[in-house]
C-alpha cells in the first residue's frame, strides 16, 4: 500500500500497466514516462497532441462506467479538479484511485515523485530538472500581476494556488494573493478580494495596481480580440495557460518566462 497526497492508502501491486488520468497536466506527465500504460484520459487532456487513448468525458463529469470498463490498475485524480463523489464511487466499485493535492510548485514536484514511485515507474529527466529550477529560494519581486481565469463574471487566481506560487517563483507577485494566508503578499493589500479564485468587478481588477494583467488561454480562452480591450488602465499580456497552471513537463518550459 502507498499513501496518496490525502493520506489515503492506495492498493498498487507491481508496476502499473493500465492507468486512467482525470487531470490534463498529470496525463501529459504520465505519458512522458510510460506512454503505453495510459489507457484513458479526459476530453480536456490535450497534451501530448497525438494522445490516442479512450476518452472518459470531463474532469467534473467523468464517465465512471467507461473508466471501470478500462480495468485500470489505478485512476489518477486531483482534489481541486475532480469531484470527491466520483472518487468515492470509483473506490466503492473496487477501482484504486490516487488523489493529488497541490498548492505550490515544490508540492507538485514532490507529489509527482511520490506518484511515480507508487506506480513503480522511473523518474523522468524533466522532473529532476524541475526540482532544480523551482524548489530553491524565492527570487526578488520584479513586478506585480493579476491573472483572470474567466470573464462575465470576471474571476482571478488567488491564493493559496499553484499558479500564484509559480508566479512568485518567477519573481511576479500576484496582487490577489490572499492577505489572510502566508502567501507572497501576506499582510498586504487590506480589503483585497480573498480566496483561491475570487470573483471581482472589472473596474476593481483594472485598478488593482498590477503592473500587468496576464491573460491565459485557459480555462477561459483569452485572445488578442477577447480580453485586452476590457482594460483601460493596466497593460495586458497574453500567456499560455499551460505554462502557468500545469505541473509536468511544462514546468521546464515555464522557467523560460523568467527571461
Amino acid at each position: 500500500m502507498s499513501l496518496d497526497d490525502l493520506g489515503t492508502a492506495v492498493p498498487l501491486a507491481g508496476p502499473a500497466r493500465r492507468v486512467v488520468s482525470l487531470v490534463p497536466s498529470l496525463t501529459e506527465a504520465l505519458v512522458s514516462v510510460e506512454p503505453d500504460a495510459v489507457v484513458g484520459a479526459t476530453d480536456w487532456c490535450t497534451h501530448p497532441a497525438d494522445l490516442d487513448v479512450t476518452r472518459v468525458r470531463g474532469t467534473k463529469n467523468p464517465d465512471l462506467a467507461a473508466i471501470r470498463a478500462l480495468a485500470p490498475d489505478v485512476v489518477v485524480a486531483n482534489k481541486e479538479e475532480n469531484r470527491e463523489l466520483d472518487v468515492r464511487r470509483l473506490r466503492e466499485s473496487g477501482v484504486a484511485v490516487w488523489v493529488t493535492d497541490i498548492e505550490t510548485v515544490p508540492q507538485a514536484v514532490a507529489s509527482m515523485e511520490r506518484l511515480l514511485g507508487a506506480l513503480g515507474w522511473t523518474t523522468p529527466a524533466w522532473l529532476t530538472e524541475s526540482h532544480g529550477l523551482w524548489c530553491g529560494p524565492l527570487p526578488p519581486v520584479t513586478r506585480t500581476v493579476a491573472v483572470p481565469i474567466w470573464r462575465d463574471p470576471w474571476m482571478v487566481v488567488g491564493a493559496p494556488t499553484f499558479t500564484t506560487d509559480l508566479l512568485r517563483r518567477l519573481g511576479w507577485a500576484n496582487v490577489y494573493a490572499d492577505p489572510a494566508t502566508s502567501g507572497p503578499l501576506s499582510g498586504a493589500l487590506p480589503g483585497r478580494a480573498a480566496g483561491r479564485y475570487p470573483a471581482v468587478d472589472l473596474a476593481d481588477l483594472d485598478a488593482a495596481g498590477a503592473d500587468v494583467v496576464l491573460l491565459p488561454d485557459e480555462p477561459y480562452v483569452f485572445t488578442a480580440d477577447d480580453g485586452p480591450e476590457a482594460f483601460t488602465r493596466t497593460p495586458t499580456e497574453l500567456v499560455s495557460g499551460r505554462l502557468i497552471t500545469w505541473y509536468g513537463p511544462s514546468l521546464v518550459e515555464a522557467a523560460a518566462l523568467r527571461a
